[in-house]
C-alpha cells in the first residue's frame, strides 16, 4: 500500500471514529449530569434507562420503526422522481421557470402543520397523508439544489464538447449531469433528513403506527423513558440513511476527490 494510500484510510478510519467518540461523550456526559443533579427520570432519563427501555420493548419499537422507515424511504424516493425532472424542466425551460418554480415556492410557503389535517379529511388515516406531507416537506431541497447544480456551469466546458462533435445527450450525461452530481447529492441529503421529519409530523396527525406515534401517545402517558426512546431509535435511522445518501455520493463523485488529490 502506497504512503498516499495509508494517509486516506487513516483519514477514513478518523473520519468514522470522532462522532463515535463524540456521540459516546455525549451520553455519558448526560449520565453524569442527570445523577449529579438528581433529575427525576419523568422529567430527563438517563441513557442507560432509555437503553434498557429499548431492550424491553425492542418488538414494539421494531414494529413502529418500521412503519416509519417505510414512510421515510418512499417519500425520499418520491422526492427524488419528482424533483429532480422538475429542476430540469426549470433549469431549460424559460416557460416552466415562470411558470411552474413560482408554485414550488409558494407550496412551501404553506405551514404544514395547518394543511396536514385536510389530508387526513381528503385520504383519511394511513399510509397516503404521511407520504404527501413528508413529500411535501422534503422534495423542495432536491428541486433547488439541482436547479443550482444544472445552471452553475460555465460556458466553456460545452463549447469544447460542442467543438468535439458532441451531441445534446452527450453534453447533458458528460458535462452537465457530473458537474450537476454534487448539487444533487446536497439536495438528496437534505431530502433525506427533511424525510425524516415529515414522516414524524405525519405520524403525529393522521396515523396510529410508526415511531411519530408511538412517542405521541408516550408522552401522553407520561412514560418519557418510551418517548426518548422512539426519538433515539429515529435519530439512529435518520443518520444511518443520510450516511447511506453520503456513502453514494462519494461512489458517483469520487473523481473530484482524485482531481483534488
Amino acid at each position: 500500500m502506497s504512503a498516499t494510500a495509508k494517509k486516506r484510510s487513516k483519514r477514513s478510519i478518523a473520519a468514522g471514529l470522532y462522532p463515535v467518540l463524540a456521540i459516546a461523550a455525549f451520553f455519558l456526559i448526560w449520565e453524569g449530569a442527570v445523577r449529579a443533579l438528581h433529575i427525576p427520570s419523568y422529567l430527563l432519563p438517563m441513557p442507560s434507562d432509555i437503553f434498557g427501555e429499548i431492550y424491553q420493548n425492542a418488538g414494539v419499537l421494531v414494529h413502529h420503526g418500521q412503519a416509519t422507515l417505510l414512510v421515510i424511504l418512499a417519500s425520499f424516493i418520491t422526492s427524488v422522481l419528482l424533483g429532480v425532472p422538475l429542476a430540469l424542466l426549470i433549469s431549460f425551460s424559460p416557460f416552466a421557470r415562470r411558470m411552474i418554480y413560482p408554485l414550488i415556492v409558494f407550496s412551501q410557503m404553506i405551514p404544514k402543520i395547518a394543511i396536514a389535517p385536510l389530508f387526513v379529511i381528503w385520504f383519511g388515516f394511513g399510509f397516503v397523508p404521511k407520504l404527501l406531507i413528508a413529500v411535501l416537506i422534503s422534495f423542495f431541497a432536491v428541486v433547488i439544489q439541482s436547479i443550482v447544480g444544472f445552471t452553475s456551469l460555465r460556458p466553456q466546458p460545452i463549447r469544447v464538447a460542442q467543438s468535439m462533435g458532441a451531441t445534446r445527450l452527450d453534453l447533458f450525461f458528460k458535462v452537465r449531469l457530473p458537474h450537476a452530481l454534487p448539487n444533487i447529492f446536497a439536495g438528496l441529503k437534505m431530502a433525506m433528513a427533511s424525510s425524516a421529519i415529515g414522516a414524524i409530523v405525519g405520524e403525529f396527525i393522521a396515523s396510529q403506527q410508526g415511531l411519530g406515534y408511538l412517542v405521541l401517545v408516550a408522552n401522553g402517558q407520561m412514560d418519557t423513558k418510551l418517548a426518548f426512546a422512539g426519538m433515539l431509535i429515529l435519530s439512529v435511522m435518520g443518520i444511518v440513511l443520510y450516511f447511506i445518501v453520503e456513502l453514494a455520493e462519494r461512489m458517483m463523485t469520487g473523481w473530484r476527490t482524485a482531481q483534488r488529490g
